[in-house]
């Protein structure tokens, strides 16, 4: 989408509505005057909050990283007859569930 940066009036972001109903067409969606010319209000809205962000300094250093996760530890699972045991439903060994069509 074109943007428009003539002079400091702050409307660095300005849309031409006529570029959403071209979009809108490609998306094959129908718009209506009106809607164009909302949409064309909140893309420019966007991209203002982009060039805000373009604003935003950068760290200069990352930040060291803590692993506040617990280390694996490898333990003895259950047996199939354990794990079977509370089942409502077993056969030949595995779950059973209802059938589905």
């Amino acid at each position: 989408m074109t943007t428009t940066d003539e002079g400091d009036d702050g409307d660095a972001g300005a849309v031409d509505p006529d570029e959403v109903r071209h979009v809108a067409d490609l998306a094959r969606v129908d718009l209506a005057d009106e809607e164009a010319a909302t949409f064309a209000e909140q893309f420019a809205d966007v991209l203002d909050y982009f060039a805000a962000l373009d604003e935003v300094p950068e760290v200069d250093d990352d930040p060291d990283l803590v692993n506040v996760m617990r280390a694996d530890e490898v333990r003895d699972g259950l047996t199939q007859e354990e794990a079977l045991s509370n089942a409502p439903a077993s056969e030949a060994g595995f779950f059973k569930g209802p059938k589905v069509s």
